[in-house]
């Protein structure tokens, strides 16, 4: 089999380009130390992150503001949201999801 090289080339780009910017942060990171604010206001970055994911699914609807109204995804939301904070288990909240999306979707339609 025959390597061309510029599909070589263009592989060995997206392995750098994918692991740079993961790996320099981590080398740069580890040599200093970070004080502890700084470390308070890292653990709220993947909280955040996960809430503009979601929030983005459930209110945005064709590049526009889904209408509340008609908008199950955000009631089925609700109770899985309810189940997270109660229990933390993240079966229990992804299943409760699921059926409450299953059902609102079966009455609504």
């Amino acid at each position: 089999m025959e390597i061309r090289p510029d599909i070589f080339f263009i592989i060995v780009g997206a392995a750098l380009v994918t692991f740079i910017p993961r790996v320099l942060p981590l080398m740069l990171l580890s040599r200093i130390t970070i004080p502890e604010w700084g470390m308070r206001w890292l653990s709220h970055v993947p909280i955040a992150v996960m809430a503009a994911l979601v929030a983005q699914e459930l209110l945005i609807e064709d590049g526009r503001f889904a209408r509340l109204s008609t908008n199950v995804e955000l009631i089925a939301a609700l109770p899985a949201f309810w189940v997270a904070v109660k229990t933390r288990s993240l079966l229990g909240t992804v299943l409760t999801g699921m059926a409450a999306l299953l059902l609102l979707r079966l009455i609504f339609g």
